[in-house]
């Protein structure tokens, strides 16, 4: 693999970190099956290329990104609170209805951003290094800035609160905890995670696409449970740690399953290599455990 190809899925493995991060939240935090993501990703790409090319600043438009994610996190979890709508069907429910918002929102099945300033430009003109180099530096800058910032507010009171949420409503119920507000703040966090990342995508292919939310939540989960295979989970901070090393490593590994001649794979494999990972994530963690117990029996 060459270096442009290796230093493509570092990029791509810190973009889809943010990714894993909002997932993180949903899934693991709140305990919700939150498919809204294949919406919220492409909504924040079309709200953000919509704006940019009429004439908004791009940072600003990341922000009008994450509101719009935000927005589309809060109606998935109002249906699932108020209206008692399971929560995998709210978000399902929300992600159809997002198809025809982010066709709305960019008045066409894609919108394209070539010659446009973008959040990497004033860094690619500051720093005298190739973009392939540039554009990873300042994504590693952002996902630092949104671990800190992240493991802050998770560590705060209502953090706390939204954590004992997801382990236990009916405990945290009990000690006063506002299990709704913790719900909707949540799963609009999340969101707007991932529309910031469906923003910044944009801006690093050069354009939006109707179609790039698909298999989203996939991919944001393979990077989660990748992440808890290789990095322990003890505390909050190794497990948000975890949702990036992941990501990395599964966009590497495919990467060079791809790139590998050798296994005859190729770009049109992507799912199916996909799939594979997300079983071997999910099983290696036990057939671990098994092999250990096994050990220290025969020790014994």
């Amino acid at each position: 693999m060459s270096l442009i190809a290796f230093l493509g899925a570092i990029e791509t493995g810190l973009l889809f970190g943010i990714v894993a991060l909002g997932v993180f939240i949903s899934f693991r935090v709140l305990d919700f099956p939150d498919l809204t993501v294949d919406g919220s990703l492409p909504l924040g790409a079309a709200t953000a290329a919509t704006l940019i090319v009429n004439g908004m600043n791009p940072f600003a438009a990341c922000l009008a990104a994450m509101a719009a994610g935000a927005a589309a996190g809060l109606v998935t979890a109002w249906l699932n609170v108020r209206l008692g709508i399971l929560h995998l069907l709210a978000s399902i429910l929300t992600m159809i209805a997002l198809y025809s918002v982010n066709l709305r929102v960019m008045g066409k099945p894609n919108q394209a951003l070539l010659g446009e300033e973008t959040v990497f430009t004033p860094f690619e003109n500051m720093i005298d290094l190739p973009y392939y180099w540039v554009t990873p530096m300042v994504l590693l800058g952002i996902i630092l800035l949104i671990l800190i910032l992240l493991n802050l507010f998770l560590s705060s009171e209502m953090g706390l609160g939204m954590r004992a949420t997801g382990v236990n409503g009916r405990m945290a119920e009990a000690q006063g905890i506002n299990t709704s507000t913790m719900k909707l703040t949540g799963i609009a966090l999340s969101n707007a995670m991932v529309a910031l990342a469906g923003a910044l995508f944009a801006q690093i292919q050069g354009g939006a696409d109707i179609t790039m939310g698909v298999g989203v939540i996939v991919v944001g989960l393979a990077a989660v449970i990748l992440g808890e295979a290789t990095i322990s989970t003890r505390t909050i901070i190794l497990a948000t740690i975890g949702c990036v090393v992941g990501s990395i490593l599964y966009r590497v590994v495919v990467a060079l399953a791809l790139n590998a001649d050798f296994i005859g794979l190729q770009a049109q494999d992507l799912k199916l290599v996909t799939a594979v990972l997300v079983v071997l994530a999910m099983t290696l963690p036990g057939a671990r455990q098994k092999w250990a117990k096994r050990k220290s029996i025969k020790g014994a």
